[in-house]
């Protein structure tokens, strides 16, 4: 299963329609969430109960509205919606605790809820169980590429994989982007960590022999050049933290810098073992 955030906005809308047809492409059930104050959930009477009543109104035309897009873009997946009770960032994790992808938007302010999404972006992605993606509030080009950010031979698997089997099932080329430093001396000892990982590269290529692979080693510091990689990508591939991605750059250096900047779909990929993981 996909779980996908709503908010009632714009961006909550394309993470929608971006889920759905990941879903149809993975050929599993879509969930379109939204959070809303436990106590709002729950028809308690007393001076608050026309506040939560409109609250409970809001909520419902906004998964209606998130539904409504999904099956317009994908009528063959199957969906259905859950009002969930509770803070936004916990409230998605529990319920994507056992789905493939967790989804949210990013931008500036959701119209129900008054609270920076990128917030909620920044919560899922450090604590989800499974794999999250980030979609902005532009509509996604189609340009024919995923590219994945690695570090050498340390990348984690499930990065790989995750980048692999998304290149497979679109049908598109896989560009794998190593960042190395602006002197000399980075490039001499980033030299060995290479060779390493063209030999673990050689492992998936035979594994996924109709996947197109290009390598790029770039000068640059990783968050700039994958900026720049991702404004020629479909989807942008990192690990969560460590070694999982880009070397020296932890979850938190990943959101302030692709969050905001990634040009197009990004995806947060879980590192570490246990996590719900296809292909």
């Amino acid at each position: 299963m996909i779980v996908v955030g709503v908010d009632g906005s714009r961006a909550g809308l394309e993470a929608v329609a971006w889920a759905a047809k990941e879903a149809r492409l993975r050929d599993v059930p879509l969930r379109v969430a939204y959070a809303m104050p436990r106590w709002a959930c729950e028809d308690q009477g007393g001076r608050y109960a026309s506040v939560a009543t409109w609250m409970r109104e809001g909520a419902a035309t906004v998964v209606a509205a998130g539904l409504d897009r999904a099956r317009r873009e994908e009528p063959e997946v199957v969906a259905d919606s859950a009002l969930l009770p509770g803070d936004p960032r916990a409230a998605l994790i529990a319920a994507a605790e056992q789905a493939e992808l967790l989804v949210v938007g990013n931008h500036e302010m959701g119209r129900l809820r008054g609270m920076l999404v990128g917030s909620v972006a920044y919560g899922v992605a450090g604590h989800a169980r499974c794999d999250v993606v980030v979609v902005r509030e532009a509509p996604p080009m189609t340009l024919g590429e995923v590219v994945v950010g690695v570090d050498g031979a340390g990348t984690g698997e499930n990065v790989l994989r995750f980048a692999f089997t998304e290149a497979r099932l679109r049908g598109v080329r896989l560009r794998v982007v190593h960042a190395f430093g602006t002197g000399p001396r980075e490039f001499a000892e980033d030299r060995p960590e290479l060779e390493r990982l063209r030999e673990l590269l050689t492992g998936w290529r035979e594994r996924h022999q109709d996947v197109e692979v290009a390598e790029d080693l770039v000068k640059g510091h990783p968050a700039e050049v994958l900026r720049q990689a991702g404004e020629r990508a479909d989807l942008l591939v990192v690990g969560s933290r460590g070694r999982g991605g880009f070397a020296g750059l932890v979850l938190g250096s990943i959101s302030q810098a692709m969050l905001h900047q990634a040009p197009c779909p990004l995806v947060v990929v879980r590192t570490s073992p246990g996590t719900p993981h296809r292909g």
